[in-house]
């Protein structure tokens, strides 16, 4: 329900701004490609493993071919092409690269024709997978259901995949519906993905294709025994956005957080590697029915949550204009924010109640990803489970989609199990309690709440004018963002990006942007 009285003409005038913005971007990675998204095409084909050294086979090809100078026509066509002529598999051929036997540019050149005919085949095959593990979770979704929205989403971050899972499937049962295994600290920053189940990490996993695998089983069979279907969320953000992102796609993840401005701004990731690397990343994503979530909520740990807000919704429309251009759909973009108004601010619930409501408001079919309150939790952990309790009451009263469950311990320790359980139990309670209360309440014309939208709706507009002048870049690197400036030309990964030669080759590109399946 509209509740805040928004200028229509405004919201829309946000989106074409957006538009404009995203457009300039688009410019720059349609000419581009990245060496993390031609890894992902040939995880795509199939090719998986490392080699003696623990070095994946994905990474050993793309490398050689990029010190041969070559790449700026794509893996696809000089696997293509080998294929053709040796009449081997995409695995067969990559491990005779890694092991020096095959050195792929030195091959006689086939007809173009014969090489993209081939690679769309072979790329329909790929997506068809996809597209199968995306049924897989219509039907478990149609028999099992799913938890009412706003979802409880809860974190599991042991270091270990195995004890992952057993705390995994205890919080599911203790009534969470969506479980994010964070990544292991530093990982957005490797330049390849680690390879099978690992019991190390540093507060979080790993994410690896056989972990998802491992992970996906035990939410499946929890999801069973509760008969709920249980989400699994992790991070295809970092070096290797694509290629997590097919991983997440293969093993049936259902949500991804997938957010190029987050890996700019807090990860220093160079903002040319990593636009290119997230269009195709969201392609997958947008492909395999995955939600994507979004980072904007990490701006407030930086800036100041009232006089900052206008960032966030500026960001999200941002955000929300990069995934359309890979087909995504509204229900598909999870787009963050969070309750971190200082608490001790005079009417801060009414601030955070107004930028809540605006938000669901400006995107109505996303199911938005609302974050609890951190920057403020102290170690007192009596206050601490009050101020998630308003973040609660804030989520059931707006009617927010994805709701990550605040822990009366942040700020101590990775949660233990009974952390979960009393945050869970409390966000049961509220959303129980008060779960049509947004159907009953609606606020004062020309009072504190709507006249707060208002403006944050204002600020925004300014804010994207702003930006759609001095483009994306630009605003990045004047710290239009969390207050964090950063340069296109520095960061991590600049050296990964290469300019695409008129004969590039990537034929998923296209069947992903046009939905083609094989059995369509």
């Amino acid at each position: 329900m509209k509740k805040l009285n928004l200028d229509e003409a405004k919201i829309a005038r946000g989106r074409e701004l957006a538009g404009q913005i995203v457009e300039q971007v688009q410019t720059y990675i349609n000419d581009h490609s990245t060496v993390t998204v031609e890894r992902a095409i040939l995880r795509l084909f199939g090719i998986d493993g490392v080699d003696q050294a623990e070095v994946p086979l994905a990474n050993g090809v793309v490398a050689r071919l990029q010190q041969a100078g070559v790449l700026g026509k794509g893996v696809v066509y000089w696997l293509v092409n080998a294929m053709l002529q040796l009449q081997q598999s995409p695995q067969q051929i990559a491990e005779a690269v890694v092991e020096g036997r095959l050195i792929l540019e030195q091959l006689p050149q086939k007809n173009a024709e014969e090489i993209a005919t081939l690679a769309g085949g072979l790329a329909k095959e790929a997506l068809l997978r996809i597209r199968c593990r995306r049924r897989e979770r219509t039907e478990l979704i149609s028999r099992y259901g799913k938890g009412p929205e706003p979802m409880l989403y809860v974190i599991v971050a042991t270091g270990n995949v195995y004890e992952d899972a057993v705390q995994a499937q205890a919080a599911a049962r203790q009534g969470a519906d969506i479980i994010a295994v964070i990544r292991t600290t530093g990982q957005s920053l490797l330049d390849y993905v680690p390879y099978g189940a690992t019991t190390t990490g540093f507060g979080g996993t790993y994410a690896t294709q056989q972990n998802f695998r491992i992970l996906r089983q035990a939410l499946d069979e929890v999801s069973k025994e509760v008969n709920r279907y249980i989400h699994l969320t992790n991070y295809c953000s970092g070096l290797c956005m694509p290629e997590i992102a097919v991983m997440g796609a293969l093993e049936r993840l259902d949500v991804m957080l997938n957010d190029s401005m987050y890996g700019i701004i807090f990860r220093d990731i160079n903002m040319k590697r990593t636009f290119v690397d997230q269009f195709f990343s969201r392609l997958v994503n947008g492909y395999a029915g995955i939600i994507i979530n979004t980072g904007e909520d990490n701006y407030l740990t930086t800036a100041d949550a009232i006089e900052a807000a206008h960032t966030v919704l500026a960001s999200e429309l941002i955000n929300e204009q990069f995934a359309f251009r890979c087909g995504m759909q509204p229900g598909q973009l999870g787009l963050g924010h969070a309750f971190e108004v200082d608490p001790g601010v005079t009417n801060g619930f009414l601030y955070e109640l107004s930028q809540a409501q605006l938000i669901r408001e400006v995107f109505p079919d996303s199911p938005i990803k609302y974050m609890p309150p951190t920057k403020y939790m102290t170690g007192n952990i009596f206050k601490g489970h009050v101020q998630d309790a308003l973040f609660n009451t804030c989520s059931i009263m707006t009617g927010q989609g994805l709701h990550l469950l605040g822990m009366l311990t942040e700020a101590i320790h990775t949660p233990h199990i009974h952390d979960r359980f009393l945050s869970i139990e409390s966000a049961k309670y509220v959303f129980n309690t008060m779960r049509n209360i947004a159907d009953e309440i609606c606020y004062r014309p020309g009072g504190f709440i709507e006249l707060r939208a208002k403006e944050v709706l204002d600020n925004t507009l300014h804010l994207l004018e702003q930006i759609a002048g001095i483009g994306l870049m630009e605003a990045l690197a004047e710290g239009y963002f969390a207050e964090i400036s950063r340069s296109p030309e520095g960061g991590k990964g600049l050296e990964g990006v290469f300019q695409r030669e008129p004969e590039y080759l990537n034929p998923f590109i296209p069947l992903m942007l046009e939905g083609v399946c094989e059995d369509d």
